[in-house]
């Protein structure tokens, strides 16, 4: 299966970003100065193809850190809920096994134990 996904999706994807890479070598500068952009001091000469797939993949970690952050709540819940789902196994284990136990002490023939009855025999 993961040859298929290799082959499939991964290799034509490589390739594109090679024919990219090749088509856009054309170096550029990239200043961070928003004052004056000529100012070298704080500027990186790079290939474009580098900035395009550098700035593609800082948007894709923004978005992914976003979406991350926004679900926070979801995942505190779903803890909370298996928190709460697996104290309750255990609450019913327990009482499962203290049920059998006591249907293990009781003597032949006796009503079970979990039937109360009235004084008029009627079941509670």
């Amino acid at each position: 299966m993961r040859k298929i996904v290799n082959t499939l999706i991964i290799v034509p994807l490589a390739l594109a970003l090679l024919a990219f890479a090749l088509a856009n070598r054309r170096f550029v500068m990239v200043s961070f100065n928003p004052f004056d952009p000529s100012d070298t001091s704080l500027a990186l000469t790079l290939p474009l193809f580098i900035v395009i797939i550098a700035s593609a993949m800082l948007g894709v970690l923004a978005g992914g850190l976003a979406v991350w952050f926004g679900q926070h709540r979801h995942r505190k819940a779903a803890r909370r809920f298996e928190a709460e789902a697996a104290q309750a196994r255990n609450e019913l284990a327990e009482l499962r096994r203290n049920a059998t136990v006591l249907a293990s002490a009781q003597p032949p023939g006796a009503p079970p134990l979990a039937i109360a009855q009235d004084k008029q025999h009627a079941t509670l």
